[in-house]
């Protein structure tokens, strides 16, 4: 079951700037989508009357560990 969810870009004065309304199966899978506007600035997540968070910038997701390489293979 998905529920309707909505990530409002705040702007430097508090006002929201931009939103997009999108579906999730939980708060936590609707935070994991939402992070991907967090590169334009701070985001806030609501789903219909609750607000469910308040993403900085900063709390965009990192960069994926590098993959060390292998030495020598051994045959």
């Amino acid at each position: 079951m998905t529920h309707q969810y909505r990530a409002y870009l705040v702007g430097e004065n508090g006002v929201f700037r931009s939103a997009e309304a999108f579906e999730a199966t939980s708060d936590d899978s609707a935070l994991a989508f939402a992070r991907q506007f967090t590169r334009h600035g701070k985001v806030e997540v609501w789903q219909l009357g609750r607000k469910i968070a308040v993403l900085d910038a900063a709390q965009s997701w990192p960069s994926p560990p590098r993959q060390s390489r292998s030495t020598l293979t051994r045959q």
